[in-house]
This record gives structure tokens, C-alpha cells and sequence, in this order.
């Protein structure tokens, strides 16, 4: 065995009579905190901050969807003089959520017609009208003076009501 300063052995035995020491004596014995340095690191602070991290990407993330469905949502209102959030009571009064399926509202999951996810990037409204504003609240009041053999019915819904129906559709 190398020589090793009588010193350099004393601080070593020192250091591990301190680490037993502190390993079994609990703080509240100490009557006071334990000294971090001779503990091991705690991964708490690693794992907080990765924690913060996750929700403050989550909330931005949340904000953003929220920011861009609320620009959708103007978006639609100038284009169809409606109100999107009167819409969904509008689809289940009148029916239209027993045939469509229609995100963002429960219970509507029909699949008679086709879903109504993405309707303002269509080019035709049913295939047969120009996706336009004006078309599309004429064929939610009226859908057979378009196409008189469509299996959508015509529900009485009134042309405010239509306008409002639009404006959530486009919105979505």
C-alpha cells in the first residue's frame, strides 16, 4: 500500500464518521435543516422544473388552439352575419346531429350524411352548390330546392337561425 499522509487519512475517516452521522440523524434531532452538501442531490428540482417546463408548453399550446379557433370563429361571423355559439343547441333542436357527425358536440355522431368537420376548405356544399356563404345558409334552410332527391330534410329552421348554423360550420 502507498504512503498517504497521516492528514489526508484523518480527513477521509472524519468525512465518514460526519456522512454516517448525518445519513442516520434526522432533522428534527439537529433541530435544524441537514446540510445539503453532505447529502446526495435530490432529482426534485430536476423534476419540477420538468414539470414546469411540460405545463407551460401545454398552456401554450392550449392558447394558441384557443387563439385560432377564436379567429376562426370571427373569421366565419364576417362571412355569414351568424352567431357560432347559438349553433350547437340550433343542430340538436332542428335535428342535424342525429344525421351529421359534428365536432364539439355531444352526441352528434349521426352518419347518415356526411361529417361537418372542415366545411369552409370544401369547394361544394352536398356537391352540388359553390361553397359559399350565402349557398350554404340556403341549403341549411332549404336543401331540396337545390337538389329535390337529397335524403336532408327540410327542418324549418329559419334564415337567422341558418345564418348562426353557418357560422359554427365554417368555424370548425
Amino acid at each position: 500500500m502507498r504512503f498517504v499522509p497521516n492528514r489526508l487519512w484523518l480527513g477521509l475517516a472524519a468525512a465518514a464518521a460526519a456522512s454516517v452521522l448525518i445519513l442516520r440523524t434526522t432533522p428534527a434531532r439537529l433541530h435544524g435543516p441537514v446540510p445539503v452538501v453532505l447529502r446526495p442531490p435530490s432529482p426534485r428540482p430536476l423534476l419540477l422544473a420538468g414539470v414546469a417546463i411540460v405545463v407551460a408548453t401545454v398552456g401554450w399550446l392550449a392558447f394558441r388552439v384557443w387563439e385560432a379557433g377564436s379567429e376562426a370563429d370571427e373569421v366565419a361571423r364576417a362571412l355569414t352575419g351568424g352567431d357560432p355559439e347559438r349553433a350547437p343547441a340550433l343542430a340538436v333542436r332542428y335535428g342535424c346531429a342525429g344525421c351529421h357527425t359534428m365536432p364539439g358536440i355531444l352526441g352528434a355522431d349521426g352518419t347518415v350524411g356526411p361529417p361537418l368537420a372542415g366545411l369552409r376548405e370544401r369547394v361544394f356544399i352536398a356537391g352540388v352548390l359553390p361553397n359559399t356563404a350565402d349557398n350554404l345558409i340556403a341549403w341549411i334552410e332549404q336543401p331540396r330546392r337545390f337538389s329535390p332527391r337529397t335524403a336532408m330534410p327540410a327542418t324549418g329552421i329559419t334564415t337567422s337561425e341558418a345564418r348562426d348554423v353557418a357560422a359554427w360550420l365554417y368555424g370548425r
